[in-house]
């Protein structure tokens, strides 16, 4: 009986361990992602999204 028990939380940690690692990694990528399409882009587009979205957020930026 213990066995079976024992058995079933090593492969819950182990779910648990690889959930952890898959959501530091997407969060890096995504960081990363937002990182370099900012400073890649032209600071006219990226004036004009913050922009749009204070404005879509009902946020007066002006």
């Amino acid at each position: 009986m213990t066995t079976q028990f024992s058995s079933h939380a090593s492969k819950t940690t182990a779910s648990v361990a690889v959930s952890k690692h898959s959501q530091i990694f997407a969060a890096a990528i995504l960081g990363l992602t937002i990182v370099f399409a900012v400073g890649l882009l032209p600071m006219d587009a990226v004036h004009n999204a913050a922009h749009d979205t204070r404005h879509s957020a009902a946020f007066p930026c002006h």
